[in-house]
C-alpha cells in the first residue's frame, strides 16, 4: 500500500495537471471558434468557383485541359493534412491510419507509385521515419492560416498533375462536422470528374454567357486555382476539427483528473484514519502495558 506522502504527492500533481488540461481546453475553445469562422467565410468563394468551373467544363466537352483528362493511373498524389502537435485525441493517427492503409492496399507500399505532400509536423515525422515516399512538406503552420502559408505545396501538387508526373489527386484531411465529430475524408481533387462537371443546378445558366477571349483560356487559368481553393478549404476544415478534438480531448482529461483526485483523496483519507487508529492502538496498548 502506498504510503500517506506518495498518495499526497499523486494528488498534488493530478491537480496540477487538471489545471494546465483545463486551461488548453479553454485556449482550444477560443481558437475553434474562429476556424469555424474562418472556414465559414470561405464557403461562399469556393461554391462561386466552383460552380463557375463547372458550368464552362460542363458546357466545353471539347476542352482538352489536362485537368479534365482521364489517363491510365500509373502514379497517385495524396496531399495529407495533420496537425503540428498532439494532444487531439485521436486526430493525427485516424489520417495516419487512412493513408498508410491506402498505400498498402492500393500501391503494395511500392515508393515509385505514388508522392506525398504532407502538411503538420505529426504526420510528416510519422511517415517520414517510416520512410514513405514524401514529395514536400509544410510544418509551422499558424492556428488560423493564410493561403499563403500553404500555396507552395498546393500549387506544386497541381502542377505535378498539369505536367502528368502523377495521374490522379487525392486529399486526405479531417472533415469538420460539429465539436463532437469530426471524420476523416478521401477527396479526389484531380481530375475533375464528369459528375463533378454536371451536379450544379445552375451551370446551364452560366453556359449561355459568352467568354472571352475562349473558354479554354479561362479554364487556363482558372482550373488551377481551383483545385488550390480547394486544398485551402480542406486546411480550414482541418484546423477546425483540429481544435475541437483537442478541446474534447482536454475536456475528458480535466474530468479523468478530477475523478482521480476524488479516488486518491479516499484512499488517503481511508489511509490517514488507519494510521491514526493505529497509533491510538499502540498508546493504549503501551499504557496497559505500563499497569
Amino acid at each position: 500500500m502506498a504510503s500517506l506522502r506518495e498518495i499526497k504527492g499523486r494528488i498534488g500533481s493530478t491537480k496540477k495537471m487538471s489545471q494546465i488540461t483545463s486551461a488548453m481546453h479553454m485556449v482550444s475553445n477560443s481558437k475553434l471558434k474562429r476556424a469555424e469562422e474562418n472556414a465559414r467565410k470561405f464557403h461562399p468563394y469556393m461554391d462561386k468557383i466552383q460552380e463557375a468551373v463547372q458550368a464552362i467544363a460542363s458546357g466545353d466537352n471539347t476542352s482538352s485541359h489536362p485537368m479534365l483528362r482521364e489517363r491510365p493511373v500509373k502514379r497517385t498524389g495524396y496531399v495529407i493534412i495533420t496537425s503540428d502537435s498532439g494532444l487531439a485525441g485521436p486526430y493525427n493517427a485516424n489520417i495516419i491510419k487512412e493513408i498508410t492503409g491506402r498505400v498498402s492496399e492500393r500501391h503494395n507500399d511500392n515508393p515509385d507509385s505514388y508522392d506525398l505532400f504532407v502538411i503538420g509536423r505529426m504526420g510528416y515525422e510519422f511517415l517520414e521515419n517510416r520512410g514513405y515516399n514524401i514529395t514536400n512538406h509544410r510544418i509551422g503552420l499558424d492556428d488560423q492560416p493564410s493561403f499563403s502559408s500553404v500555396k507552395e505545396i498546393a500549387q506544386q501538387s497541381v502542377a505535378q498533375f498539369s505536367n502528368e508526373d502523377i495521374d490522379e489527386l487525392y486529399i486526405v484531411y479531417n472533415e469538420y462536422i460539429s465539436v463532437l465529430e469530426q471524420k476523416v475524408s478521401t477527396r479526389k481533387l484531380l481530375p475533375l470528374s464528369e459528375d463533378d462537371a454536371a451536379n450544379q443546378t445552375q451551370a446551364s445558366n452560366l453556359s449561355t454567357y459568352e467568354f472571352e477571349p475562349d473558354k479554354e483560356s479561362i479554364l487556363e487559368t482558372i482550373l488551377p486555382q481551383y483545385a488550390e481553393s480547394l486544398v485551402y478549404g480542406a486546411l480550414l476544415e482541418a484546423k477546425a476539427s483540429e481544435h475541437a478534438a483537442r478541446m474534447t480531448a482536454m475536456k475528458a482529461a480535466t474530468d479523468n483528473a478530477k475523478e482521480l483526485v476524488d479516488d486518491l483523496s479516499l484512499q488517503y483519507n481511508r489511509a490517514r484514519q488507519a494510521a491514526i487508529t493505529q497509533e491510538i492502538t499502540e498508546i493504549v496498548g503501551g499504557a496497559s502495558a505500563l499497569e
